[in-house]
């Protein structure tokens, strides 16, 4: 089995009580070549932590002037990436980046360009969540399987790796939550990528811990999933 170095993207907004504790998680892990952490103005003091960590020459910061969405983060992030393979993170404490190490086989073994990180699937520690979430998330899974003709579980899922080769050929065009979708859709178009799902952990947060994302985006995402069917 061939190893292969893995980028990681990391868009970070308010997360001051997290991201360090996220990213030193990521540096721990021997197959990780490089973390872009992109943060996208950050008003709590995020930004002045990363500036006076002291991280190793993995780490590269990225600093947007004003606040641009987390499309707009992860594609600033993977336009500087150089590892073969790369994936997103969440700068909360949500998903475990030691999952890595399982989802990057299936690329390396050769038989996968795309790997999602099933959060639905079984298998992993999974919170008690949020049930009308999991309807929504449900909900416009299965609007992409239906359009895509695909088999997905979790859409939504930050845990998305893929082959450098695979994001080089993707222009991400969302600023916002809508990347989720639009990076779905544009994988599942291209016929001759190879998508892969494997479970993985999810400790879910609360809007009191600090969670961002809201029935609101559904709409966004509903639109991106049929406008990108037609479009580029």
């Amino acid at each position: 089995m061939e190893k292969m170095a893995l980028s990681v993207v990391m868009p970070v907004y308010n997360e001051k009580a997290t991201v360090l504790k996220i990213i030193d998680k990521v540096l721990k892990l021997d197959i990780v070549k490089e973390l872009v952490v992109v943060d996208d103005s950050s008003s709590d003091g995020t930004r002045e932590l990363l500036r006076n960590a002291g991280f190793d020459s993995r780490v590269k910061l990225i600093y947007n002037e004003r606040n641009m969405g987390k499309g707009a983060s992860i594609r600033a992030g993977i336009s500087q990436v150089t590892g073969e393979v790369v994936v997103i993170q969440d700068a909360d404490m949500e998903y475990d980046p030691n999952e890595f190490k399982e989802m990057i086989k299936p690329i390396e073994d050769g038989v996968a360009d795309v790997v999602y990180g099933s959060r639905l699937s079984g298998g992993k520690p999974q919170r008690v969540y949020f049930f009308w979430h999991k309807i929504g998330n449900g909900l416009l899974t299965f609007l992409t399987n239906l359009l895509y003709n695909s088999t997905l579980s979790d859409m939504e899922t930050c845990y998305k790796m893929f082959r450098k080769s695979v994001s080089d050929r993707i222009a991400i065009k969302s600023n916002g939550f809508s990347v989720e979708p639009e990076l779905t859709a544009k994988i599942l178009k291209n016929r001759n990528l190879r998508v892969y799902e494997m479970p993985i952990s999810y400790y879910g947060r609360t809007y009191a811990e600090g969670k961002k994302i809201s029935w609101k985006h559904g709409f966004g995402a509903l639109w991106a999933l049929l406008k990108y069917r037609f479009v580029d």
